[in-house]
């Protein structure tokens, strides 16, 4: 068979069949008296093999391995053209991602690409500074896709990269409060708590509805940012949650503050002295807990603190007792 019909049968173009020759892969049986080169059986099959191992991505010496020693193992070969495979598909898709976040920024020239394209590439930095200005520019200069700055604030452990982030995010708007809500429930705590950080600096309804969802979060340390900025806003839901801290010690100082400030209301005041005393008698809580609560009443109006207080004037612990007497102290001075 001439290589005009190895090439029509096989779908193999005749210049590839002859350099397929030049590496050695397959020789022709021998030449027709004019000089053509013929193809046997033989030669035909060996070209769809070529053809099926190059479809795996083998390269021409693998394939020529693979074909001619009788000792190659295909194992190991096969286990880096998966991981090979692997990281093309990784650069593809990180490439798409680009791409896409690009376009979200609705460039209106290509000015304005490059600059999007030099933030997106700075967000990613290893120099903490770099992130930093980057995000800094993302809130006042250039636009940079929401997706990416939540990307970038959930990945980032610089405290004060993670701060211009958080800022940043606040001024983006969009659906920047839904993308951090993903992230409440992403496998690894900081992810979960950059999340809800990032959260409860954005001071719209979006974001305090995903905080109120969050006081339910099985992460102590996200209920916890959650109830400090649900408080802050006036969010009476936070008060179950801020009493919790109290008695765990967890941010115990914040939340007492938050609590008086909700306070404030005469209502709300009287929820919290009461929540605040039956936190005092349930389940006995040890001397540490019992001074927290102690302290977190004296912030407290109303009259269910002062009672409270003035029990826990003969309180066995010294340092309960001392504080109410102090605090009673300071309440009848004013």
């Amino acid at each position: 068979m001439l290589i005009g019909d190895v090439a029509r049968r096989s779908g193999v173009s005749a210049r590839m069949l002859r350099h397929y020759e030049s590496l050695g892969l397959v020789r022709p049986t021998g030449r027709t008296g004019s000089g053509y080169r013929e193809y046997s059986s033989e030669n035909i099959r060996r070209v769809f093999h070529i053809e099926s191992l190059r479809s795996l991505g083998l390269s021409l010496s693998d394939v020529g391995r693979a074909l001619d020693d009788p000792g190659f193992a295909p194992a190991g070969l096969v286990e880096d053209l998966v991981r090979r495979t692997r990281e093309r598909i990784a650069a593809e898709t990180e490439l798409l991602t680009r791409l896409r976040r690009i376009g979200a920024a609705e460039p209106a020239d290509w000015e304005d690409v490059l600059q999007t394209v030099a933030l997106l590439k700075a967000l990613r930095s290893d120099s903490a500074g770099a992130r930093q200005r980057a995000a800094l520019s993302a809130a006042e200069e250039a636009p940079v896709p929401v997706e990416a700055l939540v990307e970038a604030a959930l990945g980032e452990s610089d405290p004060n990269v993670a701060g211009a982030l958080r800022w940043a995010l606040a001024h983006a708007g969009g659906d920047a409060p839904a993308l951090l809500a993903e992230g409440l429930a992403a496998p690894e705590a900081e992810v979960r708590e950059r999340a809800v950080r990032a959260l409860a600096e954005i001071p719209d309804d979006t974001a305090t509805a995903l905080l109120r969802d969050a006081l339910a979060n099985p992460d102590g340390a996200v209920r916890g940012h959650a109830a400090l900025a649900l408080g802050a806003r006036g969010v009476a839901e936070a008060v179950p949650t801020l009493l919790d801290m109290v008695v765990e010690g967890q941010n115990d100082t914040d939340a007492s503050d938050v609590l008086s400030t909700l306070a404030s209301d005469p209502a709300r005041a009287e929820r919290i002295a009461t929540g605040l005393v039956d936190r005092l008698r349930d389940g006995a809580p040890g001397p540490a807990a019992r001074r927290r609560l102690t302290q977190a009443l004296a912030d407290i109006p109303g009259t269910t603190a002062s009672h409270a207080l003035t029990t826990l004037t003969a309180d066995e612990d010294r340092a309960v007792a001392l504080t109410a007497r102090y605090v009673l102290t300071l309440r009848d001075a004013g």
